[in-house]
């Protein structure tokens, strides 16, 4: 799942370092966290779409799932990470009855999901091996199942800025949108819509209700592309 960086080794300061890094934007991750899950909340609710099952493939040490179970209001979260170490963390940080966490090699896709969702996962997988991540999702997707799948911006440079100032982020690989459209789309994707998030920084928070009029233009620190996998025709 991450490929130049060992997330065993980060796991323990994976948090603390993500904040020194988001700090220069005058926020914490709990702000993005949970602005990330309320807009895809919003999404999923205008397609009359409501997840019972939810996999958080990448989800670290956990600190998405308090927000995808209470925004969602799914009555199960799996967490999946490739990082042991970020597993027992996530194990013994988020104890809610309806999460589980597991390791990506204990796992096994069967296609019951509703609901994926990943963040920030996809710039630490080589890109030799992103094809194969985007199948094994695809395969734990029941047909009909949609995939949150963000990503952060290159073409922000607010972005990058961040992302230089984090340890685990500096060599990332970064994923444009449009190289994200066609990694979705080969992977047998239907893309429902791109948005871009995140556009205006603390000192500027005053402009934040414009964002959803401004979410089609490439400016937001992040983007969210919601894809679903087809269910079979009739």
């Amino acid at each position: 799942m991450r490929g130049h960086v060992d997330f065993d080794d980060a796991a323990s300061d994976y948090d603390a370092q993500l904040q020194r890094g988001l700090s220069a934007s005058g926020e914490d991750k709990n702000f993005f966290a949970k602005g990330r899950v309320s807009w895809l909340s919003q999404g999923l609710s205008e397609r009359g779409f409501s997840p019972s099952s939810v996999l958080d493939y990448g989800c670290g040490t956990g600190s998405s799932v308090p927000f995808l179970l209470d925004d969602l209001a799914a009555p199960s979260v799996v967490g999946v990470d490739v990082s042991s170490r970020s597993i027992e963390i996530a194990r013994r940080l988020q104890r809610s009855s309806r999460a589980r966490f597991e390791t990506l090699e204990d796992y096994v896709p069967n296609g019951t999901i509703d609901l994926a969702f990943c963040n920030g996962v996809f710039h630490h997988i080589p890109p030799s091996q992103r094809a194969g991540a985007v199948e094994w999702i695809y395969r734990a997707l029941r047909p009909g199942g949609i995939w949150a799948f963000w990503e952060n911006n290159p073409w922000n440079p607010g972005t990058q800025w961040v992302m230089y100032r984090i340890p685990f982020d500096r060599d990332a690989v970064k994923v444009t949108p449009s190289e994200a459209r066609r990694l979705l789309i080969a992977g047998g994707f239907e893309i429902l819509s791109v948005d871009h998030l995140f556009v205006f920084p603390r000192f500027m928070r005053w402009l934040r209700p414009l964002e959803p009029k401004i979410a089609n233009l490439p400016l937001g620190a992040q983007y969210q592309i919601l894809c679903r996998k087809p269910a079979p025709r009739d």
